[in-house]
């Protein structure tokens, strides 16, 4: 009696075992392009491992990284174990300048993210992207508009309630970054998460632009069905480093995926 009630138990757990509720779940796959016309950052291959770390590490997703633009297709790729965008969660840019999309490569990353409910990334060059392409600029939220300060700032969190937020307090500084303005860029469509406190760096500097001394550090938004951040810092390698700014990137990811709650509601400066 003994030994068949075993016999069950085990048979019970092989079942479970190889039953596929009982699987590990399928783990979020991000595409993060590393493509580049234009100004050469160094800190791209860095930014980039480091996002394959953090997600390797933490177990939240694997990373494809690439410096093409191939995969952003939903067109059946004919070479061997190719992917397409029907393979990821999400899809990141380290990019700068206009990159080598076709119109129906354009269209599937809109689409992606727009219809399908999927996730867009944008990390420092990302908004140094594709200014002849407006519906790049509008999901992004903005084009690069020059950065007049290369130095030491300090940087307001608006919403330390958002996911990946929390780890930098009410405020932090950051060390010889470029700090970016924007252009085409509104909060009425989306929500700034941390911005530049001007009261840090010199407001009479040649090459500001921008009259409302409102800058930008990082915002997140909804765009259709699909959820966009961006950040950005990352010009330096030691920016990536940082352990605040590595779980900023972990969090923020996750949240694009729909795995962690975050309001990205538009709302005016404080």
């Amino acid at each position: 009696m003994f030994r068949v009630s075993i016999l069950a138990i085990l048979t019970v757990l092989c079942a479970t075992m190889a039953s596929p509720q009982a699987q590990a779940p399928h783990r979020k796959r991000l595409l993060a392009i590393g493509e580049v016309k234009g100004f050469q950052h160094d800190s791209v291959s860095h930014g980039l491992a480091t996002i394959e770390r953090i997600g390797y590490e933490s177990g939240a997703f694997d990373t494809y990284i690439r410096t093409d633009s191939q995969l952003i297709t939903k067109k059946k790729i004919a070479a061997g174990n190719a992917k397409n965008l029907d393979q990821f969660d999400g899809v990141l840019f380290f990019t700068t300048g206009e990159l080598d999309l076709d119109e129906e490569q354009k269209a599937a990353l809109i689409s992606f993210v727009k219809d399908d409910g999927k996730a867009f990334f944008a990390t420092h060059t990302g908004t140094d992207t594709y200014y002849q392409w407006p519906e790049y600029g509008e999901m992004v939220g903005g084009y690069f508009d020059g950065h007049p300060w290369h130095q030491e700032v300090k940087v307001k969190v608006e919403d330390p309630s958002f996911p990946g937020m929390k780890y930098f307090g009410n405020s932090f500084t950051v060390a010889n970054d470029e700090i970016y303005q924007l252009k085409n860029f509104s909060r009425d469509k989306v929500r700034v998460l941390m911005s530049l406190d001007t009261s840090s760096v010199d407001m009479t500097k040649k090459g500001i632009k921008r009259t409302d001394g409102d800058f930008a550090i990082a915002w997140a938004r909804n765009y259709g069905k699909g959820r966009v951040f961006s950040c950005t810092l990352g010009h330096e390698p030691a920016v990536w480093d940082r352990k605040d700014f590595q779980s900023m990137w972990l969090d923020a990811i996750k949240w694009g995926f729909g795995e962690l709650p975050g309001d990205a509601t538009p709302r005016p400066k404080p």
